[in-house]
């Protein structure tokens, strides 16, 4: 078993001529996940521990180099909510309908995309989104800037004014 505590780089500035590469595929949910138990795709077992922080793994990430191979993250597509937003109005009240689900929600080429769920999709196309069902790969995620210690340390400030 390998076990792997940080990443090598990406494949865009990595260098890895010559070698084979053996593929990791990581779901669009773990890549985020600090401790991981896979198999690599030419069947090495892999132990992921990114103790920390969170590793935000990415398409073409490299963990692990030997003398002649390379293991390479990759991120395999899945069943999605293709919404195709007709302008910015539209665009923010999917942003703003699908962030109340508490659902990540992931933007590439003017696309939004969401994991499929069959409840979401038919108010999607009830509510008059121009929606589709595809395989894509959910790679990029779109950022909340809301964070939970933001809401935290407001309360508390709150509090203490009313004292």
């Amino acid at each position: 078993m390998i076990v792997i505590q940080e990443k090598r780089g990406n494949t865009n500035s990595y260098p890895v001529p010559h070698k084979e590469i053996d593929y990791l595929l990581i779901e669009w949910f773990e890549t985020n996940k600090r401790i991981l138990h896979k198999v690599s795709s030419g069947g090495k077992e892999l132990t992921l521990k990114f103790l920390n922080a969170s590793p935000a793994f990415a398409e073409g990430d490299v963990l692990y180099e030997d003398e002649g191979s390379v293991i390479v993250v990759a991120i395999p597509t899945c069943d999605c909510i293709i919404i195709t937003p007709k302008d910015n109005i539209e665009l923010a009240g999917a942003c703003y309908e699908i962030g109340n689900r508490h659902l990540p929600l992931f933007y590439s080429n003017d696309e939004l995309l969401v994991a499929f769920e069959w409840p979401l999709f038919r108010w999607l196309e009830v509510s008059g989104f121009i929606v589709a069902r595809g395989d894509r790969k959910l790679m990029q995620a779109l950022k909340s800037t809301v964070s939970a210690e933001v809401h935290l340390s407001a309360e508390f400030d709150i509090s203490q004014k009313n004292l």
